[in-house]
């Protein structure tokens, strides 16, 4: 049986790395093509990956808590017997040895009984058909011309492992002053390797193994904090959900100029239907979340520019507006802060919308949404109220163009018809991109929000 080496796939919207959570298959089980054999978190879900190979898994390429890198071994499959026939080699040296192969020949096409199953970022025919190379086409076409091997000093630093880069990187290692010793110039693994050890780079050397890479002597931390002087407890890494929350909170904060419009709003009425629906008919009564969310989606139909988005053009940036609705709902989950959306939410009713949101929501907090699903929004719908807060300026989640937060519902005295009551009353802050829209028409949209969740029967019969 042939020896496969299954590298980790992008697993798409351009993330490079991910978190291994846990193997779903050990060393020397007997797997069959599209097995799932490891649960991976990336910054925007937990994803199972399925092996489009078959057979024995001989290597499994890290330990859960580990940081993957697209591109980098996964697992190995093939035959213990072959395995056996070959003492004199190493496991890891092999997996090197096809990786950066690779970068001599062109995608090879899949061994007998390969995976049909696609994944972004990879995927097999389906067919049987024996394995087979084909020279690189760029090579090919410098060895029919009779060019010369290229010389670093000419050329850009031809790399085409994405761990000899890992490496390079990780001892900071300039690939652009090495001269590479593989085939027309490719630089390999050993000429970073020998690079690491004329300059001292590292303390420790790495094995030949491309799938198990000892980890560099740890750098001494201190145990307190030279600021404040006090001890330092724990230290905990920003990755996954919480590193892409990150990045995204400073790219929003930074990229779009932001204004922030706020109303409190008397919802006496809606609380009022909400509860008498309930009683009527407490399996299909929408929740006041689902109410708010038709109210909201009619706003937005009504003022088109707060679902529309800023992109990039040949002719500099222009505003794009949308056939439909995505709306987005921030989930707070145990991996952190989510925004899955209810695609084509203008379609649907508020029992409708009650529906998606719960069942989206609870998937989210079970980290079973795809990515597709955490990143196709178009506005969102933020309630913080639930967390006992009253109001907050809510970051815009970028590259929307507006959020709307929805604070608790509280006993508060109130004026009606010149009257002093105890009322039930909220807070709706809106966060929207000055860029795209002026203080005018944000207001606008949300007074027509706010005046549907004050006279709901009203808004209610007009939808």
């Amino acid at each position: 049986m042939t020896r496969q080496v299954f590298e980790l796939p992008d697993l798409g919207e351009g993330l490079t790395e991910a978190e291994l959570v846990n193997w779903l298959v050990a060393e020397g089980d007997e797997i069959v093509v599209d097995q799932a054999v490891a649960e991976v978190e990336t910054a925007k879900a937990l994803v199972e990956v399925p092996s489009p190979y078959g057979g024995t898994v001989l290597t499994l390429h890290g330990q859960p808590g580990d940081t993957l890198i697209v591109g980098s071994p996964l697992i190995t499959i093939g035959d213990p017997a072959d395995e056996a026939s070959q003492p004199s080699e190493q496991a890891g040296a092999l997996d090197y040895r096809e990786e950066e192969r690779a970068g001599i020949t062109a995608a090879e096409e899949p061994a007998d009984g390969a995976s049909g199953n696609v994944l972004i970022g990879y995927g097999t025919t389906g067919g049987t058909s024996s394995r087979r190379t084909r020279t690189s086409k760029r090579l090919a076409t410098a060895s029919q011309n009779g060019s010369k091997q290229p010389t670093p000093s000419t050329t850009a630093p031809r790399v085409i492992s994405p761990l000899v880069r890992q490496l390079a990187k990780r001892h900071g290692i300039d690939i652009g002053q090495l001269t590479g010793s593989g085939p027309q110039g490719i630089i390999l693994r050993a000429d970073v390797q020998a690079a690491i050890d004329a300059t001292g780079a590292s303390a420790s050397k790495e094995t030949v193994s491309a799938s198990v890479v000892e980890e560099p002597t740890p750098i001494t931390q201190e145990r307190h904090d030279s600021r404040s002087g006090l001890a330092i407890t724990e230290r905990i890494p920003i990755k996954g959900v919480r590193k892409m929350v990150a990045e995204q909170m400073v790219r929003s904060r930074s990229q779009i100029p932001e204004a922030t419009a706020w109303l409190d709003v008397d919802v006496t009425e809606l609380v009022e239907l909400r509860a008498q629906l309930k009683h009527e008919n407490p399996e299909t009564a929408p929740s006041l979340l689902g109410l708010i969310a038709r109210f909201t989606t009619a706003a937005l139909r009504r003022y088109p520019v707060m679902n529309s988005r800023i992109m990039d053009s040949e002719d500099g940036q222009e505003i794009v507006y949308f056939d439909g609705l995505n709306l987005g709902l921030a989930a707070q989950t145990d991996r952190g802060l989510v925004v899955p959306a209810v695609e084509h939410a203008e379609r649907l009713s508020a029992r409708e919308l009650t529906s998606e949101i719960n069942s989206l929501v609870e998937k989210a907090r079970r980290g079973e949404c795809t990515p597709a699903e955490l990143t196709r929004g178009t506005f969102t719908l933020n309630n913080y109220g639930v967390f006992g807060t009253d109001g907050a300026a809510a970051i815009i989640n970028a590259p929307e163009v507006a959020i709307l937060g929805v604070g608790r519902i509280i006993d508060r005295p109130w004026v009606v018809d010149g009257e002093l009551a105890v009322r039930k009353v909220t807070e709706l802050t809106l966060s929207f991109d000055h860029r795209v829209t002026d203080g005018g028409t944000a207001s606008a949209f949300l007074t027509a929000v706010a005046a549907a969740m004050q006279h709901p029967v009203s808004a209610l019969a007009d939808l």
